[in-house]
């Protein structure tokens, strides 16, 4: 295992940096990556490289990339963990921010999985895994640009995987829960930045309210049991699941999604997030 290199993209906290830490333990040379090195010194000093990149700036993908294969010769896994939350009325999102929503949650990541798949053909293995959310599979009032960009990479994520399955190279998509980072958190600030006034206020304070509860529950999981999963994965030596569903609340809101009908699945969510009713 010592030969075999990791990236891991968003890694300078929550789950990409858990996950960079657990490639380690692996036995990976892992590569951690992040806009800004400052927030990368912490895995430096426990030996994780750290790398500056930003997933919406080709050329920094570009010379991410060279700089690994100049160093180690292969790249094995590809962690797609950079991403936010924009969350906002699709009324009251300005079209560029929303374009930015899918530059970092989608294109940043299929633009790195075009870099490292002819390195990966070369090897005849690979893994790329992609951490999209339980909100690729469901959806919640207000946050329709994140959704779309997360329901977008899962789409992709399955082409992918039957485009490089010849090759030897698996694609696995992550689906967190409620995890304990400071996404909620964000999310909620984006989102009353944004319809936190005019005619969508009420739904914004509720759906703020929501995000900023579940950011601080004590029942959110761990970013550790997302970099679990992601361990699992790779070291599956029959070959990883095509989804793991992983942290509070994952795996029965995505059931739901699929059992319910749609009117029952926006009640469901609109008592969740306390909607104001008509």
């Amino acid at each position: 295992m010592t030969s075999k290199t990791a990236l891991v993209t968003g890694a300078s906290s929550g789950i990409g940096e858990a996950t960079a830490r657990k490639l380690q333990t692996l036995g990976y040379t892992v590569y951690g990556a992040a806009r800004r090195m400052d927030r990368l010194q912490k895995l430096s000093v426990d030996g994780i490289r750290a790398l500056a990149m930003d997933v919406t700036d080709d050329a920094s993908m570009q010379r991410g990339i060279e700089q690994i294969i100049a160093e180690t010769g292969r790249i094995d896994v590809l962690v797609n963990n950079a991403g936010y939350g924009s969350y906002g009325a699709l009324e009251d999102v300005e079209i560029d921010e929303a374009r930015r929503q899918f530059e970092v949650n989608v294109f940043g990541a299929m633009r790195l999985a075009q870099l490292v798949l002819p390195h990966m053909r070369i090897q005849r293995a690979g893994t790329i895994v992609n951490v999209s959310s339980m909100g690729g599979k469901i959806y919640t009032p207000l946050g329709g640009w994140y959704h779309g960009a997360k329901f977008a990479l899962e789409a992709l994520s399955d082409c992918l995987r039957l485009e490089v399955k010849p090759f030897g190279i698996d694609v696995v998509v992550i689906e967190p829960g409620g995890i304990a980072t400071e996404w909620g958190a964000i999310a909620a600030s984006l989102l009353e930045e944004t319809s936190g006034t005019g005619a969508y206020k009420a739904q914004a304070d509720a759906v703020a309210k929501s995000l900023r509860s579940e950011a601080n529950a004590n029942r959110n999981s761990p970013p550790s049991v997302i970099a679990d999963a992601i361990g699992k994965a790779v070291t599956a030596h029959r070959g990883p699941k095509t989804r793991y569903a992983v942290g509070f609340g994952a795996k029965p809101l995505i059931a739901a999604g699929t059992l319910l009908s749609d009117r029952q699945f926006d009640a469901l969510i609109s008592r969740a997030t306390g909607l104001p009713r008509k």
